[in-house]
């Protein structure tokens, strides 16, 4: 494909009209008169072959190749920005850069105050900017990354990018504190028949200790799965159903004296946190930076 044929303008009222959903909100937050937007908006439907908002209704739903555009043309647009906001030198008291990293809530919680009070500290003028990751960008993996500073994720993923690790952890069980089905441990027995929570379930969004049970031949049931390691306890309270979390965040949720903590019956692989990255950003020197706050956050983990 010619770059230097297409107009690259678009890229920004594509991204706020698959956000919005609407040419009116979309031109409203863009500034532009709805003429003008819904002119910006046949062009993009003329090259792309595909009217991309179809209507539903009194509304409007994006199309099967709109739902695939959304996430490509925000990873488009942080490059943009990634480019334009780059510096011959690199200066952590006057830098106004916008650090982006993908995370899982887990991450977020266990090391992102810490880098951001290190930030305030040494950067005060810079913005750390956590995404929840997604399973389609895990599966992307090295080319999804060209648009972030990294994703904040356990080893046994991303074997072909470069690392660093950050913390370790382990796995424990959470259930709530009176489910009848669990004496004073939970035993493999229980691991096989009670119904379990999972955070990640797939081919290839998984957690290890989880993969591993499966490994070990038990066949859990899991009756819900919710990719949020925080929302757990909601899924547990007044239930017998149990789940795997971390134990450092199990010391923050079990708080609540409503949850049990308990060992987990089998030897549960530890989780080791790392930041990955893609190779283009390796010697960058904002990068490097960046790199060295995390690796400092972590240790105090």
């Amino acid at each position: 494909m010619n770059l230097a044929a297409l107009d690259l303008n678009l890229l920004v009222p594509l991204d706020v009209l698959l956000t919005e959903r609407s040419v009116s909100r979309a031109a409203a937050r863009l500034g532009l008169s709805q003429p003008a937007l819904s002119a910006s908006l046949a062009r993009l439907r003329r090259h792309f072959g595909d009217p991309l908002l179809a209507r539903s209704g009194n509304t409007y739903e994006l199309t099967p190749l709109a739902v695939q555009l959304r996430q490509r043309t925000a990873i488009a647009l942080n490059g943009v920005e990634r480019v334009f906001a780059s510096e011959p030198a690199f200066d952590p008291a006057t830098s106004r850069r916008t650090f982006t990293l993908l995370a899982s809530d887990y991450a977020m919680t266990m090391i992102g105050p810490r880098v951001v009070d290190l930030l305030e500290e040494r950067a005060p003028g810079t913005t750390l900017r956590l995404e929840r990751h997604s399973t389609p960008l895990i599966d992307a993996g090295v080319h999804a990354l060209r648009a972030f500073d990294g994703i904040l994720f356990p080893h046994g993923f991303f074997s072909e990018l470069p690392s660093v690790d950050l913390f370790s952890d382990t796995w424990v069980c959470l259930a709530d504190r009176r489910n009848p089905h669990i004496g004073e441990e939970l035993t493999m027995a229980n691991a096989a028949e009670l119904p379990w929570v999972f955070t990640y379930n797939g081919p290839t969004a998984f957690t290890p200790a989880g993969r591993q049970l499966q490994i070990l031949g038990v066949a859990a049931k899991v009756c819900t799965v919710v990719e949020s390691f925080l929302a757990l306890p909601h899924y547990l309270i007044g239930t017998g159903r149990i789940a795997l979390v971390q134990a450092k965040l199990a010391d923050l949720l079990v708080r609540d004296d409503r949850l049990r903590r308990l060992r987990c019956p089998w030897d549960a692989v530890p989780l080791v946190e790392a930041l990955w990255w893609h190779p283009m950003h390796t010697h960058d020197p904002e990068h490097v930076w960046l790199r060295s706050v995390l690796i400092e956050a972590g240790l105090a983990i």
